[in-house]
């Protein structure tokens, strides 16, 4: 069946075999005449969204990443993964009229007090550009406006949490970054060195930050329930060799009636590593 039949009349011919939600397919030759299907562009992940600042009340546009991601498997410390494309890059929102700016789960929320510190700390001195948002963000854009998110999180006194996930929002994005500089360039070799550098800073504020709200938040933390939290602290920890407080963790995920099967699959595999670690410290 045609459902498509009747355009005729409009001068257009519809076929019957047309599939309605086949999707978008494009081809490359190769030098040797074969064709193969390229990559989707990162911008074919990409819509722009007005919103407007709470801070300024002028309405701008953001980039927001649409629902056709493909998530692939995670870092072991839950960094999240897409297919050809870092979600990470676009998970702030900057007011490019005021400068406020802070990751996407806290951009609305904001007291009158907060809102009058930026207004005197952050929107007073800043030096905007224009309400034009670039059709992609580099890695060293995105992480300029995580920093700016920073440090408006430190100038509206934010909790513990929002400034440590910022924190390790940006020790991820360098860890992104990272991994796109060419290890056989030599001339990348200082560039590498310093994300690396910042990536472990950033990480170590995340991890005392988180640390000191789970003693004085209440879940969820940062989205995060307690399960999901224990985990990433326990990962954490293991990065940094502080194997008591991350099997302290683990341990809290195995006697969790609340933990899913495939949480404490990860606890276990973790800790499979941490046994490991500490057998070889001590050979």
């Amino acid at each position: 069946m045609n459902l498509l039949s009747g355009l005729e009349k409009f001068g257009l011919k519809a076929e019957d075999n047309m599939n309605l939600f086949e999707d978008e397919k494009r081809e490359t030759v190769t030098e040797n005449g074969t064709k193969t299907e390229a990559a989707p562009q990162e911008s074919s992940f990409l819509l722009d969204k007005a919103i407007r600042c709470v801070v300024c009340d002028k309405v701008f546009k953001t980039k927001m990443v649409n629902s056709r991601v493909k998530r692939l498997e995670p870092d072991l410390d839950l960094r999240p993964r897409y297919e050809h494309i870092d979600t990470l890059k676009y998970n702030t929102k900057s007011c490019p009229y005021c400068g406020y700016t802070a990751v996407s789960r806290y951009f609305e929320h904001l007291s009158s007090m907060q809102i009058r510190l930026l207004n005197e700390q952050v929107c007073a001195n800043f030096k905007g550009s224009d309400d034009v948002e670039p059709k992609l963000l580099s890695y060293d854009e995105a992480i300029e406006r995580y920093k700016l998110a920073l440090f408006c999180s430190i100038v509206k006194k934010a909790k513990a949490s929002e400034k440590a996930y910022t924190c390790l929002n940006l020790a991820w994005l360098l860890r992104g970054k990272y991994e796109t500089l060419d290890p056989n360039d030599a001339s990348l070799a200082e560039e590498r060195k310093e994300c690396r550098e910042q990536e472990e800073a950033f990480y170590a504020q995340a991890f005392e930050g988180l640390t000191k709200a789970v003693a004085s938040e209440n879940y969820p933390i940062c989205g995060m329930d307690e399960c999901t939290l224990d985990y990433l602290l326990a990962t954490m920890a293991y990065h940094f060799k502080k194997y008591d407080v991350a099997s302290k963790c683990i341990a809290r995920i195995q006697q969790s009636a609340a933990a899913s099967k495939k949480m404490k699959d990860r606890a276990y595999d973790l800790k499979e590593k941490i046994v490991n670690e500490i057998k070889k410290s001590k050979q």
